[in-house]
């Protein structure tokens, strides 16, 4: 069984999350550098006939994506078992369950928002997106968030 957050706990949970999501991507950025430097140095290699490589410049690049991508996969298993959903790491995309009339949906939030403005139908994903306020009104108890 999912946990399921109210409103108030999703953005309670907001600044730890943000701090391992920021590693996260952060950490993502410089795998992605890593990799488009090592993809460089094979194809100048490949045009040029061989070429002199520092080897120990290679290892140490390749002991140092091995390092980021258990950050990276750390930093994510930390936000999971908070019971939130990395949806997107690019976009910096999380989800967060919760009940709606007694279905499951995912109130949605997205790095650099100040708080959580958004779910969406566990079918829908981030292009479903609806303003909180259209279903979530505190004015009406029957539609709160369980």
């Amino acid at each position: 069984m999912s946990r399921y957050f109210t409103l108030q706990e999703a953005e309670s949970m907001i600044p730890m999350v943000q701090e391992s999501l920021e590693s996260a991507i952060d950490a993502k950025a410089r795998i992605e550098a890593i990799e488009s430097e090592m993809q460089e140095l094979s194809s100048r290699i490949s045009m040029l006939g061989g070429i002199e490589v520092n080897p120990d410049h290679v290892a140490r690049q390749k002991l140092e994506r091995v390092s980021l991508v258990q950050s990276v996969e750390a930093d994510v298993r930390k936000i999971q078992r908070s019971g939130c959903l990395v949806k997107d790491l690019d976009m910096g995309l999380l989800d967060f369950p919760a009940l709606l009339n007694g279905e499951e949906v995912y109130l949605c939030w997205k790095l650099g928002e100040t708080k959580i403005e958004w779910w969406h139908s566990t079918h829908d994903g981030y292009s479903g997106r609806r303003r909180i306020m259209d279903e979530f009104g505190y004015d009406e108890p029957n539609l709160r968030p369980n």
